[in-house]
C-alpha cells in the first residue's frame, strides 16, 4: 500500500459563470419599464492552500480530479445569480505546482500560501447592465465563460534546514530517531526508508528541521536505485551532512569512497536557477556506528583526511548516545548563520509599472488553407467576448461585431490583408469561424429594430440611396405605363360608342 507520495498529476475543472438574464420590468400602466436582467454568478476556483498538517499527496493520488461550482444564472427584477463554490485543496508546505509542459507557476513555500490554480468563468451580463442612453432595452444577455479546464503536477520538495545524505543503511534514520522525535521505520537492510522523514531538533535556542533523505548509490543521478526520486528533497535544505557507515561489511566499500560517490552524485543533481548548488552549500560528515570498535579505528583512521579536505567530521553512535550532543550544536550554528544571511539578503517585492497599452491585446495571424489565406485572431478579450455571445440572437451578434471594431480588430485585418468574405477564426482551436463583413462596423445604437434583432445582419435590409433611387423611377415608370394603358382603353372604349351611333 503507498503510504507516502510526492508527485501527483491533478485533472482540475473550474466552475463555469451563469449566463445573464433577458427580462423587461413590467408594472401596472407600464408593461414596458425597462430592461432588469440580472448578472450570472461567477463560477467557483480551485485553490491551493499550503498547509503545515499535510505530509504527503496521498490523498490526490487516489482522487486526482477535483472541480469547483458552477455560477448561477440572472433572474429578472435585478437578481444576480449564485456565485459557485469554490473548492481549497490542502497541500504539503514545499509543494511546486507546475503545468502540463513543467513550466513552474508557484512554489508554496510558506504555510497559508493560497493560489488559484483553476480560475473560475466570469457570468454574463443581464439586459440591466447592458442598457445605454443609446441602446436603452437590449434584447440581449452575456452567456457565462467557462471556467479553466487542464492538468497540473504537483510536486512535493521537502522543506527542512539539514539534509542527512548517505548510502543505504548508513544509519541516517537512526540519527534522526536519535535526535528528534521522528520515529521512522529502522531495520538492517537497504532501503528501509522509502521516504523522508522530518524531525525537529533543538540545540540551545536554536531549533532547526532535519530531513532523512532515501538512501543514495552510484549512479542515482541517472536513475539507479531510488535516490533520484527523492534529490528534490535536498534542494531546499541549507547543510547537507554526510553519514558515513564506518562498520559496513560491503567489500569494496570505506568512508572515503563512500563520500567520493555521494559528492559526485550530488553534483549531477541539477538544481532550479536561483539556488545554491549542492556542494556549494556547508556540508558536515558524520563517521557513524562508532560503538563499534573496528568502526571507532577507522574513524580516527580516515578522520585526518577528510579535515584535510576542509569539512567539519564528527564521530558519533546512535546506539550509545555518542557525539549527538556536539553535532547538534554545530549544525544549529550553521543553520543561524544562514538564517540571518538570508534575512539580510531579502529585499522588498520589486514593483512593475507597466504603461496602459504597451502589451497589445490580440493578434492577427495569417494562415495558409485550401481556399485561400485564413486569419485568426488571438487574445484574452476576443476569445472572451465570443464565449460570451449567444449566436442565436442577431443583436448579441451585433454587439460583438461593435466590440471588435471598437477594439481595433477591423483595421488590423485589413492592414494584414482581409477582404470581405475571407475567413476569419477568432481563438485556437476549435475556434468560432466568421466570414468577415466589414460592413458591420456601424453602430448598432443608432438603428431601430424589433429587440433581438440586428438589421446589419440582414442582406437588403438597408438599402443605399442608388437602388432607393432606382427603385423610385421603376415605380413610376409603372404608373406612368398603367396610366398610358387606361387611357388607351378609355380612348379605344370612346371609338367604339361613336361607331355604333352612326349604325343607328
Amino acid at each position: 500500500m503507498v503510504t507516502f507520495v510526492d508527485r501527483v498529476t491533478l485533472h482540475l475543472r473550474a466552475g463555469k459563470g451563469g449566463n445573464g438574464c433577458v427580462s423587461v420590468r413590467r408594472e401596472k400602466f407600464k408593461p414596458l419599464a425597462g430592461p432588469d436582467g440580472g448578472n450570472g454568478g461567477n463560477g467557483g476556483d480551485v485553490v491551493l492552500v499550503a498547509d503545515p498538517q499535510v505530509t504527503t499527496l496521498l490523498s490526490y493520488h487516489h482522487s486526482p480530479h477535483r472541480h469547483a461550482g458552477n455560477g448561477g444564472f440572472g433572474m429578472g427584477d435585478n437578481r444576480s445569480g449564485a456565485l459557485g463554490e469554490s473548492v481549497e485543496l490542502p497541500v504539503p508546505v514545499g509543494t511546486v505546482v507546475k503545468d502540463a509542459a513543467g513550466e513552474t507557476l508557484a512554489d508554496l513555500v510558506d504555510p497559508g500560501t493560497r493560489f488559484v490554480v483553476a480560475p473560475g468563468g466570469r457570468g454574463g451580463l443581464g439586459n440591466a447592465a447592458l442598457a445605454t442612453t443609446k441602446r436603452k432595452a437590449p434584447g440581449f444577455a452575456l452567456l457565462g465563460t467557462p471556467g479553466w479546464e487542464g492538468d497540473v503536477v504537483l510536486e512535493l520538495k521537502t522543506v527542512a534546514d539539514v539534509a542527512l545524505v548517505g548510502f543505504p543503511s548508513a544509519g541516517k534514520s537512526s540519527l534522526i530517531a536519535a535526535v528528534s522525535a521522528a520515529r521512522p521505520k529502522i531495520a538492517d537492510y537497504p532501503f528501509t526508508t522509502l521516504h523522508p522523514n522530518l524531525g525537529v531538533v533543538a540545540a540551545g535556542d536554536v531549533r532547526f528541521t532535519i530531513a532523512d533523505v532515501p538512501g543514495l548509490i552510484e549512479g542515482a543521478s541517472e536513475g539507479r536505485g531510488l535516490g533520484l526520486e527523492f534529490l528534490r528533497h535536498v534542494e531546499r535544505c541549507s547543510v547537507l551532512v554526510h553519514v558515513l557507515d564506518c562498520a559496513t561489511l560491503e567489500p569494496g566499500r570505506d568512508p572515503i569512497s563512500d563520500l567520493e560517490v555521494i559528492r559526485q552524485e550530488l553534483a549531477a543533481y541539477p538544481v532550479p536557477d536561483g539556488q545554491l548548488p549542492l556542494l556549494d552549500r556547508p556540508q558536515v560528515v558524520v563517521l557513524n556506528k562508532i560503538d563499534v570498535p573496528e568502526a571507532k579505528d577507522l574513524a580516527d583512521l580516515v578522520r585526518p583526511d577528510l579535515e584535510a579536505l576542509g569539512l567539519r567530521v564528527f564521530e558519533v553512535s546512535t546506539v550509545a548516545h555518542q557525539g549527538l550532543r556536539e553535532l547538534t550544536f554545530a549544525l544549529g550554528e550553521l543553520v543561524a548563520e544562514h538564517r540571518v544571511a538570508t534575512a539580510s539578503a531579502e529585499t522588498g517585492p520589486r514593483i512593475i509599472i507597466r504603461p496602459k497599452g504597451a502589451e497589445r491585446e490580440f493578434e492577427v495571424r495569417v494562415e495558409g488553407g485550401t481556399y485561400g489565406p485564413m486569419y485568426r485572431i488571438l487574445g484574452d478579450k476576443p476569445v472572451r467576448w465570443v464565449q460570451q455571445t449567444d449566436f442565436q440572437n442577431d443583436e448579441a451578434v451585433g454587439f460583438l461585431a461593435d466590440r471588435l471594431e471598437r477594439l481595433g480588430v477591423e483595421d488590423e485585418l485589413f492592414r494584414a490583408g482581409a477582404t470581405p468574405g475571407a475567413t476569419v477564426v477568432i481563438g485556437d482551436e476549435g475556434g468560432v469561424v466568421f466570414d468577415w463583413q466589414p460592413a458591420l462596423s456601424s453602430a448598432a445604437e443608432l438603428m431601430t429594430a424589433p429587440r433581438g434583432t440586428d438589421p446589419r445582419l440582414y442582406e437588403g435590409g438597408r438599402r443605399t440611396t442608388s437602388e432607393r433611387r432606382e427603385q423610385y423611377h421603376e415605380r413610376m415608370d409603372a404608373k406612368a405605363a398603367a396610366r398610358a394603358e387606361l387611357e388607351a382603353e378609355r380612348i379605344a372604349g370612346a371609338t367604339w360608342d361613336e361607331d355604333e351611333d352612326d349604325e343607328a
